[in-house]
């Protein structure tokens, strides 16, 4: 009962909340993260530090996205309202962690296609990347009315798109590091608790 209770005072605040100043809040560390990188706010090597915060913010978002389906379904909690929010910046952060890789830290053309192909931590964010495109393309209401039950079979893609994510941060890492094992636990584990429930067998 006490859980019901929390629950219902959450959706009830969400209720509440613009879906606009969702959009906002989220899209702050955008130009906020830019203009500590052209202060000297992220060190010795802006261009990496920024390429990885907004790679870090990405995923993050990408995870709490995952996470809206198992927060209704055992806690009772609806975020429902913003999933298309969240997974709209989601897409805007890997497009800046995308241009600020290609633009600002590798700048040529035949050395970030060589990257693409050599490195397998850069081929398996680029597939990351690849699978958000088609999401955010059909993240409008006029697309779900369009394509009906496929829209749902198309944003699946989430699901591989999260999954290469984790494994494009471990291997981008030097050696074993806590962090990126620790996502990759929660995208798993996030993945395992949207499974569909088995029916008991009825007995006789």
């Amino acid at each position: 009962m006490l859980r019901v209770s929390f629950a219902d005072r959450i959706n009830t605040a969400v209720r509440k909340v613009p879906t606009w100043l969702v959009y906002l809040l989220l899209a702050l560390p955008l130009p906020y993260l830019f203009y500590l990188g052209l202060t000297g706010g992220l060190g010795r090597e802006p261009i990496k530090a920024l390429e990885h915060e907004y790679g870090d913010l990405a995923l993050k978002l990408l995870i709490l996205s995952l996470a809206i389906t198992p927060l209704r379904r055992y806690l009772g909690v609806n975020l429902i309202k913003f999933r298309r929010a969240i997974g709209l910046m989601t897409f805007f952060f890997v497009l800046a962690h995308f241009l600020v890789w290609a633009v600002l830290d590798v700048q040529a053309l035949d050395r970030i296609w060589d990257d693409i192909l050599k490195r397998p931590y850069v081929t398996v964010g680029m597939a990351g990347f690849l699978c958000l495109i088609p999401l955010a393309a059909t993240s409008n209401n006029w697309s779900v009315r369009k394509l009906g039950p496929k829209w749902r079979s198309l944003h699946k893609l989430a699901y591989l798109a999260v999954i290469l994510g984790g494994v494009h941060y471990i291997w981008l890492v030097k050696g074993i590091q806590l962090e990126p094992l620790l996502y990759m636990a929660a995208i798993l584990g996030l993945l395992a608790l949207r499974l569909p429930k088995r029916c008991k067998p009825q007995q006789a």
